[in-house]
């Protein structure tokens, strides 16, 4: 007559122990994927809270050289509108001759092409003279805690980059929900978990409400 009494809290207890099991194993998976992502922006968060304090000095490199009038000549006729990228053989051309990616939409008008090749932590350019194959560029670096900044911001990075911040983004979210189970399934024996989980939640709030405008 007690065996479905007995059956019932033992059946509680191993649907509690699997997912502890599952919610312990995302955990720790998240965890480990955006790990040193996490580290990197919190570092960065730091670093641009504060970027008017720790900027550096930036370094512009300018250089010129001549385009061979055959790769000169592949620049054909203005594209649409205006704007549109490097035929082939004049991109491989300014890469090898310059050190920026010559993959992006240039500005095409009468007397030149303008390349705009923006990076994180600098920025860069090219201008193509059109009637004389001269050939300019200015290439800036801000340093390497711009660099990190710029990675942080997504800024002029990539579709790699920006794959990566996706993958990273979800990562950190199974790792929030996960733990917040976590909390929830070991907060009858830990008093201070809601309170603090409370406090995570009113203290940014109340900055926001009270402070800024």
């Amino acid at each position: 007559m007690h065996a479905p009494q007995t059956q019932r809290p033992a059946a509680k207890k191993s649907r509690k122990t699997f997912w502890l099991k599952q919610l312990h194993m995302w955990h720790w998976m998240s965890s480990a994927i955006s790990l040193i992502g996490l580290v990197l922006f919190a570092i960065t968060g730091f670093t641009l809270n504060h970027a008017a304090d720790i900027e550096g000095t930036p370094k512009v490199v300018e250089k010129t050289a001549q385009m061979p009038p055959a790769v000169l000549g592949e620049l054909g006729d203005d594209p649409a509108g205006g704007k549109g990228r490097l035929p082939a053989p004049v991109a491989t051309w300014v890469e090898d001759n310059f050190p920026v990616k010559a993959s992006g939409e240039a500005e095409w008008s009468a007397d030149e092409v303008y390349l705009p090749a923006p990076r994180p932590g600098g920025d860069a350019w090219v201008a193509i003279d059109r009637a004389t194959g001269t050939v300019t560029s200015e290439v800036t670096d801000r340093g390497w805690i711009s660099y990190l900044n710029d990675l942080h911001k997504g800024r002029n990075s990539g579709g790699e980059w920006s794959l990566f911040i996706d993958i990273f983004a979800f990562a950190c979210l199974v790792f929030a929900i996960t733990g917040l189970f976590l909390l929830w399934l070991h907060s009858a024996k830990r008093k201070s978990t809601w309170p603090l989980v409370g406090a995570g939640l009113v203290l940014p709030a109340a900055i926001a409400i009270i402070f800024i405008h």
